[in-house]
């Protein structure tokens, strides 16, 4: 059991995935210091010299100076500045994974096209098996069909 164990702990995949929870949230730490520290502040500013973290909705009726005063109350409060922070940090979570993607399917090479399976009547323009010899539709002739080799050992 515990060498089964191993190999699962060891196969690719499993690697693979500890691998990117552990750099998913160092990512995590950089996206929210990225949004806290540097784009927030400049946009409360903008907005009117506002800390979106610290914005809040007192649900009770009692004045509390900050947010962190109303949540050491136990007051009831929505904290919408902290969901503002939130959507802002997923937003750019998202984005730098569509980016991370886009660039790895990029470095993918592109499959070879299938094979096409289908041939077009040349009298009525719908769409066959390739290998059919009369159009279903129109009834049309459509010649032989190709012929395949025949086996070296039946040729002799």
């Amino acid at each position: 059991m515990l060498t089964e164990f191993k190999r699962f702990a060891l196969k690719g995949n499993v690697l693979d995935l500890a691998v990117g929870v552990v750099v998913g949230a160092a990512f995590n730490q950089i996206v929210n210091s990225l949004v806290n520290d540097l784009l927030m502040p400049p946009l409360g500013f903008i907005v009117g010299k506002v800390d979106f973290s610290s914005l809040y909705l007192n649900l009770s009726r009692t004045q509390y100076d900050s947010l962190a005063a109303a949540r050491e109350a136990g007051a009831p409060v929505i904290a919408y500045g902290a969901f503002l922070n939130s959507v802002i940090n997923f937003l750019i979570v998202t984005f730098a994974v569509f980016l991370l993607v886009r660039q790895v399917n990029r470095w993918r090479p592109t499959p070879p096209p299938e094979p096409a399976k289908t041939k077009e009547c040349p009298y009525c323009l719908s769409t066959i098996p390739l290998k059919a010899v009369r159009c279903a539709h129109c009834t049309a002739d459509l010649g032989q069909p190709p012929q395949e080799p025949a086996p070296a050992a039946v040729r002799e």
